[in-house]
């Protein structure tokens, strides 16, 4: 019977919008139209104190097909039970008259936060609000003395002013007098206002059937009952909205001093975009920051290593030797693949070897033990800043106070579901089978290098191909195969990336975490072990794989028992990897930006063209927000996925790419104001949260900088060609077959490769074309032909082995220890901060003290003067009886 009152309530708002608001109940009332604000583009009601708190969307029954109207009476069950919580709803109903919109079968409610109902669930979520101005002296900076320099790159002090810091504890709604209340219009923010909103629409119930319920806001969106639901931007960001107003807003103010291009160089206003968005927008972007800074850094040690190299490729003397027509020109290297290839002459890589000097040079090995200390200096001091903004945002008790249980933890908790047959829950089994398809995408990509590398290796040094000319002296088959195998490499890693996300999200709907910050913690791990897998494999196989197993000529190893193992190039696989590395970062990097700006906007722009209206008419705030992007479930999860990836590419194979850090660098100082700028004017206003910190990715950024000093260590030892150069420098005449004596490189590039008799190919390899060559060189350290032990590895070789092993141990052991001694030196928690937590808590100690004695006195003043009147009788009283 309650929900057919409400439909009734609502077909009679429809017929007649001269109608006064008809009250459903003493909290839930429904009004026409004409009790909307004057100003459409207002945030308040007519009356201009209301505030607009949230805003839902959904399609007029009435003008949609029959079968559908159980959906409506669902919504309308919904919304009636919502009154419980003493929201107040109004409906906003489309008329011509008044504009035209989206779709005229659109309906928007506008949803207020009455005073009551705001001070109920500020106690519930034990939202801190002030109570007492900060008296404490906050630390001077260091910087002050520079300030009329360094204004210049922080915003605008003028528009954005520094915010009076408060004492602030748990809201309690029976002692309203602890608290430093002004106005009480002003006194919840509208983001905490929100947030409260959200909190009651995603538990209230819509149905209810025996021992199931069905409840929130979250369940109706994904059933298509509401459109959308959101709460109300700023107005707009535009300049003109500022001289409207006569004082900017903080939407305008953020767009001015952080979205808009002309900002780039300044720091973000990580105050206001807390107060705007909420802790949780506000701790990823201040992370983002501090990444970014650090990354200056780290670029510029980078940069010059690069240019270390790029001045001495010239001078190295190996590579000399390989461009030299007397040597490289004369040496005969053996072919790559079976029968069609060709034998080649070394001086033909001439190019590529200088291109290799870049990158494989002793300035690489300084600067990843650099990288190896800068990430650990990174993640110490981001905790610290960390600690100050846990303590300046209020969040340092968050975990153990206030985050509530997710809605559909409440409605499921009681169930568990495991597999019948295995009794294992069914994800670990979809996570296994995720894996192997992505191994598999390597295995296929690794086929196809192979059996491209053929058709290279057999086009390149085709001397009858002229056309082809002006690329052989650039393009050696290696490169060409590695270049193109990157590209497809990484068009397969954006189509996997899809299946990822659906797979870890339905495994993490499957375990029902109990927090929203469980949930997203459990998900960021499968994400990032999906991600980690898909994104790395290949830069993994290029510098541990590739070229490790190929053995001799005369016995090649092949993969599937058909495709021959690939080589490297004489000077090993360094620069294929740097290739793969430049090729996948700056991929992605432009393809994220298509994603995150340019289809949003090109989104909005469409639909802006077909929802324009006349010059004289303006369309509501609630109406232009609904034609804004609607924000991604996930929230900032893709955001920190997106940077952690970079940041894995920063550190995990830096040896191999000095430049890693200037690429993202550059790309930070764009994502910074590209996502300011999109959710600040493409996207729907995000829902605040509170957050403490960046959750499960501060232990995936620790286990990756564990693991770069592995990498990086094994990168230097296996992939380049650093430590046989090294052993070669200073082996003097140890090795019989090392023909130098003194400490220079010189014949180094003769002694690394081995001799080879082509008398000794099987009828299988053997190439087609007999050219009468008779022996021909092939990377390795093996014995040559005629030697009793020919074609098994030297003594150099063992020795190589032993300096590469060597080398691991001691740069790790040397990095590890030093990283343990940074990590104990700095503490987690700055001293002041620490003393300011402690000072804060025995102050709001004393003032919550003094103020219940007040409430104590003043409640006891009354009985006090009560009892003085009735002593102040009977004295009296026995006064008279002592005079009669």
């Amino acid at each position: 019977m309650r929900n057919t009152t409400v439909l009734c309530v609502l077909s009679v708002i429809e017929e007649e919008f001269e109608f006064q608001p008809t009250e459903l109940s003493d909290d839930l009332c429904f009004c026409p139209q004409a009790e909307f604000n004057n100003k459409p583009d207002s945030l308040f009601f007519n009356d201009g104190v209301r505030r607009i708190d949230f805003i839902l969307v959904y399609e007029d029954e009435d003008k949609k097909e029959f079968e559908k109207r159980h959906t409506f009476q669902r919504l309308c069950t919904w919304t009636a039970l919502v009154e419980s919580e003493s929201l107040s709803f109004y409906h906003k109903l489309n008329s011509p008259g008044f504009l035209q919109v989206v779709d005229d079968k659109l309906m928007f409610i506008k949803v207020h936060m009455p005073w009551d109902v705001l001070c109920t669930y500020a106690e519930v979520l034990h939202i801190k609000v002030p109570i007492q101005p900060n008296d404490l002296a906050s630390s001077s900076s260091p910087w002050r003395f520079f300030s009329c320099i360094t204004k210049h790159f922080y915003p605008n002090e003028e528009l954005i002013s520094k915010e009076t810091e408060y004492f602030t504890a748990p809201f309690e709604k029976d002692r309203l007098d602890y608290f430093y209340i002004k106005e009480k219009d002003i006194f919840f923010t509208p983001a905490m206002r929100s947030r409260m909103a959200y909190y009651i629409l995603s538990r209230a119930p819509y149905e209810i059937r025996g021992n199931i319920k069905k409840f929130g806001i979250t369940k109706l969106l994904d059933g298509g009952v509401y459109k959308a639901a959101y709460p109300l931007h700023d107005v707009g960001q535009g300049s003109m909205y500022m001289h409207k107003q006569g004082c900017p807003n903080e939407r305008y103010l953020l767009y001015e001093e952080w979205a808009h291009p002309k900002s780039f160089y300044k720091m973000q206003p990580l105050d206001l975009i807390r107060k705007y968005y909420g802790e949780k927008i506000g701790i990823y972007f201040a992370w983002l920051g501090f990444y970014t800074i650090m990354l200056t850094l780290a670029a510029v040690v980078g940069l010059g290593c690069f240019i270390y190299g790029y001045k001495t490729q010239e001078t190295s003397t190996w590579s000399k030797e390989v461009c030299d027509p007397q040597i490289g020109g004369n040496i005969v290297m053996c072919p790559q693949c079976d029968k069609f290839c060709k034998y080649w002459r070394l001086n033909t890589t001439c190019e590529a070897s200088k291109k290799l000097c870049i990158f494989d040079n002793f300035g690489t090995l300084v600067f990843a033990v650099f990288m190896s200390i800068w990430v650990t200096l990174f993640l110490e001091f981001w905790k610290r800043y960390q600690a100050e903004l846990e303590y300046e945002w209020d969040t340092v008790e968050f975990l153990e106070q206030e985050e509530p249980p997710r809605p559909e933890y409440e409605a499921k908790c009681s169930y568990e579901r495991k597999n019948p047959v295995t009794g294992l829950m069914s994800g670990h089994v979809v996570v296994v089978v995720v894996i192997l398809l992505i191994l598999a995408s390597i295995v296929a990509i690794t086929v196809y290098r192979l059996a491209v590398f053929f058709t290279f290796s057999h086009r390149l040094r085709n001397q009858d191909l002229k056309q082809l000319e002006p690329l052989k002296e650039y393009v050696t088959p290696q490169m060409a195969t590695s270049v193109t195998a990157s590209l497809i490499s990484f068009v397969v890693i954006m189509i996997l990336n899809i299946l990822y996300e659906r797979v870890a999200i339905w495994i993490t709907d499957f375990e029902l975490p109990r927090t929203k910050t469980d949930y997203e913690n459990s998900l960021t791990l499968k994400m990032f072990l999906f991600q980690f897998v898909n994104y790395y494999s290949s830069c993994f196989y290029i510098a541990f794989a590739k070229g490790k197993a190929v053995s001799y000529p005369g016995r090649p190893v092949y993969l599937l028992g058909k495709y021959r193992n690939e080589e490297c190039d004489p000077g090993g696989c360094l620069f294929e990897l740097t290739t793969q590395l430049a090729i996948i970062m700056g991929g992605k990097a432009i393809w994220n930006n298509i994603q995150e700006v340019l289809l949003p906007w090109v989104k909005n722009l469409i639909s802006r063209h077909c929802t324009r209206v006349g010059s004289e008419k303006v369309i509501p705030r609630w109406e232009q927000d609904y034609q804004l992007q609607p924000v991604s479930k996930l929230g900032l999860f893709y955001e920190y996925l997106e940077m952690v990836i970079q940041f894995g590419f920063v550190t995990l194979f830096v040896a191999s790419f000095p430049l890693a850090p200037v690429l993202a660098l550059v790309n930070n100082l764009f994502e910074i104001r590209v996502d300011a700028w999109k959710i600040t004017t493409q996207f729907r206003r995000v829902m605040p949260e509170k957050a403490q910190d960046i959750g499960a990715w501060q232990p995936i950024l620790q286990g990756v900088a564990i693991l770069a000093v592995a990498t990086n260590a094994m990168i230097i030892a296996f992939t380049s060609d650093m430590i046989p150069r090294l052993v070669y420098y200073w082996s003097f005449s140890v090795y019989p077959y090392v023909d130098h004596y003194n400490n220079t490189m010189a014949g180094y590039i003769n002694s690394s490769l081995s001799i080879f008799d082509t008398r000794d190919f099987t009828n299988s390899s053997r190439p087609f074309a007999d050219t009468g060559i008779t022996t021909c060189r092939y990377r390795d350290f093996r014995y040559p032909p005629g030697h009793p032990r020919q074609y098994e590895h030297n003594v150099y070789y063992w020795h190589v082995v032993a300096a590469k092993m060597a080398f691991i141990i001691v740069v790790e052991h040397i990095v590890y220890l030093t990283k343990f001694i940074l990590s104990y030196m700095i503490p987690d928690v700055p001293y002041a901060v620490k003393e300011q937590i402690k000072r804060e808590k025995y102050l709001t100690q004393v003032i919550l003290h003094e103020t219940n004695l007040k409430l104590v006195t003043k409640r006891l003043k009354p009985i006090a003067k009560d009892c003085l009147k009735e002593t102040e009788v009977k004295l009296a009283m026995e006064e008279m009886d002592l005079d009669l």
